[in-house]
């Protein structure tokens, strides 16, 4: 079989041998959680608790501030110690609530919705909304925003997004084969929502046990398909696994369902599942604890809020020099001063990495051989767009794709000069965005 695939990209080593047979392990319950008030993209949630009073596990703590925000919920039953400003899981710190438990673990009443594939569909929307699902695949994009498309853009395919192709992380392929019939079924409540036709379940070549329990899983379901996928970084990009699977292109500074189309992360899925069956707010995920450094790498059920350090110790600690911690993969994943940092809803994987994998060579000059423009998935001129904003000529910078570049380090990683591509994007974008306040 000819295995999809899309233009450029680059063939980073997995490095998943550490966590891909480990199956996924319940995380005991924290002490104490920091609940984010920006876990998503979009406005910030709003407290509706105040310090000291009592909550319970699955509790509503934070509401929607607009169109696209998020409530949060508390993820253990406790007391509200501090709102306060707190690491988070993108390096720098941010509003939050702190939540000290009293060991209970008492949750809110959930319900078993036994026809809950007949509910109408804005029930649906509204138990999905009521959750605070988000993209769990990094991006955080609230989930009931994605779902509501314009009347004059339907959806026509809803593609779930099993690629994972960030190496070290396996907590999604993990979930496809322990949950894999939830995940089905949290597709066809997406396409039911949607009124798609069409459902496909990527998932990239080095995981033929979960493409196997897929096909399985599917085999009686005509409307739905699993596309094996070359494996090829970043295969798991919105854009990239769209072309690979359809062959339609995404335009330039536009969104999947220009094409009819709307993705979702296979965790995604799953807390759809959860949410419409039995009004279950998304407060744990699966995220992989893994590296050299790590004493025993697993998949974790955590509670969103945990400190990262109590999941490393869970693992049994480390067992060599830590160089880099790093939220996510070490392609697109974020770097972290502390472990005091916490879960959050995007958080699939945490990343230790010895000093001699975290070493940083010393950073050349362009050599202007091109092997950037090569790999970019998105068809860009890296080197012109670091040029240009080392020169700080924004107008030459976005003339030359800066918004259209997504980060995904690629054109970095193949960078023979070692120069820090992707940091220099990334302080153009911030520059764009401070212009046009």
């Amino acid at each position: 079989m000819r295995l999809k695939t899309f233009p450029g990209g680059v063939h980073p080593p997995d490095e998943k041998r550490y966590s891909a047979s480990v199956p996924i392990t319940e995380a005991p319950i924290p002490q104490k959680v920091i609940i984010h008030l920006s876990q998503h993209i979009g406005s910030p949630s709003k407290p509706i608790v105040a310090v000291g009073d009592e909550v319970l596990t699955g509790q509503k703590i934070a509401e929607a501030t607009g169109y696209v925000s998020l409530v949060q919920h508390s993820s253990i039953s406790g007391k509200v110690t501090a709102i306060n400003r707190f690491p988070n899981a993108t390096g720098s710190s941010s509003m939050a609530i702190q939540i000290t438990g009293d060991g209970s673990d008492k949750w809110i009443e959930l319900v078993d919705e036994p026809n809950f594939m007949d509910l109408p569909l804005e029930e649906m929307k509204k138990r999905i909304g009521e959750a605070g699902i988000c993209g769990m695949g990094g991006a955080g994009f609230p989930t009931l925003v994605k779902l509501s498309p314009p009347a004059d853009k339907p959806i026509d395919t809803v593609i779930l997004n099993g690629v994972e192709c960030e190496p070290y992380l396996t907590s999604d392929h993990r979930l496809m084969l322990e949950k894999g019939e939830e995940i089905i079924i949290g597709l066809k409540l997406i396409m039911k929502i949607l009124s798609a036709k069409k459902g496909m379940i990527g998932i990239e070549a080095n995981k033929p046990d979960a493409i196997a329990k897929m096909q399985e899983l599917t085999k009686n379901e005509p409307a739905m398909e699993v596309v094996p996928l070359k494996l090829r970084y970043p295969q798991g990009a919105e854009k990239q696994l769209i072309y690979a699977a359809t062959k339609r292109k995404v335009p330039a500074g536009g969104l999947p369902l220009e094409v009819g189309i709307v993705v979702q992360n296979v965790g995604t899925a799953f807390a759809i599942y959860e949410a419409i069956r039995y009004q279950k707010p998304l407060i744990q995920r699966v995220i992989t604890v893994t590296g050299s450094p790590v004493t025993k790498p697993q998949n974790l059920l955590a509670r969103i809020g945990t400190p990262f350090s109590e999941l490393v110790d869970f693992c049994g600690g480390t067992k060599e020099e830590v160089g880099k911690v790093i939220c996510g993969g070490p392609m697109m994943g974020f770097a972290l001063p502390t472990l005091e940092a916490t879960v959050g809803k995007g958080s699939g994987g945490l990343v230790l990495m010895n000093t001699e994998d975290a070493r940083l060579n010393e950073e050349g000059n362009c050599l202007r051989c091109a092997r950037c423009v090569d790999v970019c998935p998105m068809n860009l001129v890296p080197c012109m767009i670091v040029s240009a904003v080392k020169y700080d000529n924004q107008k030459l910078a976005v003339r030359s794709g800066l918004n259209d570049c997504m980060k995904c380090g690629a054109c970095a990683y193949v960078c023979p000069a070692q120069i820090r591509l992707v940091q220099y994007i990334d302080t153009g974008k911030i520059r764009y965005a401070e212009a046009k306040k």
